[in-house]
């Protein structure tokens, strides 16, 4: 069977690449098909014989500003001829999903979410962005949402990463989706089997919507240790607002090793995680190390974080929900309501031989059904 996944672009390693790995891994063969490819990052991950990029690709300076080539995107990927494949599958949170492929194939899309920028998050990106760029957004933007539906018409079958994009899909396509959540390397962390230390922990990138500031002033006006790992646009904003908090000890790690992410995460009283996310694979490695998560209450953290079993939920993005989940949190510790191997093997249920075993079920469906036709 000649398979062709699709990927957005190749450009940095995320839990949307990871996805991608995944995909390999259940189709060595496959040829992958992207926007943009940088070899030196992602060469090893994904070698360069396997991968096809676009005309996008001879752009210069394209690995770097190919998000301004957004009114490019959708001929790029029309331009991919896929009708020698049997089975083609994308991973898509932009216009990867836009690909034709014949009758006769059998056509996934994996849907991290459909395009912020032009739905829901459309007046957020216009209101925080320079005047070129929403020149641009309100002139091409209603030609985007077009093409975005009808080429989401395209596919045989949808799946969504989380529950929460299931909704966003059929608000905005009008297509049902099956849900498979993402896979974590799980089998990578471990709980340490210690008690935990006096301090929380952040992971992130420093960028608005992450809303890493809310952990900081909230542990800086409570008087709590916070480790921040991670870097990013907001970096020195981030510090600054640290500094004001002199009766607290607010850490910035920057960029660390994986390996001294996980001796964090395993030994950190909780990771305070403040951001509406579609899915959020970094709460879930916190829990594969045994380690309770204080979540913002929206998006996918719903289906991640057991309620009062793996974690707390705060109501609102404000920094007095989060000194009061904080607070909970501490008297429900104090209680013994976090037991170490339950949220560990809570973890275990988004595991990456899951995640291929749910997916392939998917497959064989899809294969099955444009066989019959």
């Amino acid at each position: 069977m000649k398979v062709a996944i699709v990927h957005d672009w190749l450009v940095n390693y995320g839990g949307a690449e990871r996805v991608v790995e995944q995909m390999l891994k259940m189709y060595p063969d496959a040829d992958i098909y992207t926007l943009v490819y940088d070899q030196k990052k992602m060469g090893k991950i994904f070698p360069k014989e396997k991968v096809h990029t676009s005309f996008v690709q001879k752009i210069p300076m394209a690995t770097k500003l190919y998000t301004k080539f957004l009114s490019l995107m959708p001929k790029a990927f029309e331009k991919f001829d896929l009708t020698d494949y049997d089975l083609v599958i994308a991973s898509s949170s932009s216009c990867a999903k836009g690909v034709i492929t014949s009758p006769n194939t059998a056509y996934i899309a994996y849907i991290h979410s459909p395009m912020r920028y032009a739905w829901d998050l459309y007046y957020d990106y216009l209101k925080n962005s320079g005047f070129l760029t929403r020149t641009f957004m309100k002139l091409q933007m209603p030609k985007i949402r077009i093409w975005d539906f009808i080429s989401s018409q395209r596919i045989n079958t949808l799946v969504a990463n989380s529950s929460y994009i299931k909704k966003r899909i059929k608000k905005f396509w009008n297509r049902d989706a099956k849900v498979v959540f993402p896979p974590v390397d799980v089998d990578r962390l471990s709980a340490n089997n210690l008690p935990p230390e006096d301090f929380y922990v952040v992971f992130s990138r420093f960028v608005n919507y992450k809303r890493v500031d809310l952990a900081i002033s909230a542990c800086g006006e409570l008087g709590k240790k916070l480790v921040v790992i991670g870097s990013g646009s907001q970096e020195a904003e981030l510090k600054a607002l640290a500094a004001k908090y002199k009766n607290a000890d607010i850490k910035f790690t920057g960029r660390i090793s994986d390996e001294e992410v996980k001796v964090y995460l395993q030994k950190c009283r909780a990771m305070i995680f403040s951001a509406e996310e579609d899915f959020g694979i970094i709460p879930v490695e916190c829990q594969a190390c045994g380690r309770p998560v204080i979540a913002f209450g929206k998006g996918g953290a719903l289906e991640t974080v057991a309620e009062n079993k793996t974690g707390i939920f705060f109501k609102e993005q404000t920094t007095e929900s989060v000194k009061d989940a904080i607070l909970k949190f501490e008297d429900l510790e104090k209680a013994g309501k976090f037991d170490s191997a339950t949220i560990v093997n809570h973890a275990q249920n988004f595991s990456s031989q899951r995640f291929r075993n749910e997916f392939q079920e998917v497959i064989d469906e899809t294969l099955a059904q444009v066989a019959e036709r």
